[in-house]
């Protein structure tokens, strides 16, 4: 059997439904849609499982918290 334990199962699970979700956004740059919301909803889907992912994820949400501007 290739996938020995539930962990595994649901580690590829996170992987192929976080891919997809970040792949659907990517075409969503194109074709109308909401690109700038699904591509990190994608992103949070990976970090829940793995750890690159939820790195990246913090950095872009420290970029995006830089762009906006402070309210005095």
């Amino acid at each position: 059997m290739i996938i020995k334990t539930l962990k595994q199962l649901r580690r590829i699970t996170i992987g192929v439904v976080g891919f997809t979700v970040i792949i659907i956004g990517l075409f969503m740059i194109v074709l109308p849609g909401p690109a700038f919301i699904v591509i990190p909803v994608g992103l949070s889907i990976l970090a829940t499982e793995f750890i690159w992912a939820k790195k990246l994820r913090d950095k872009l949400k420290d970029r995006i918290s830089q762009m906006i501007p402070k309210k005095k």
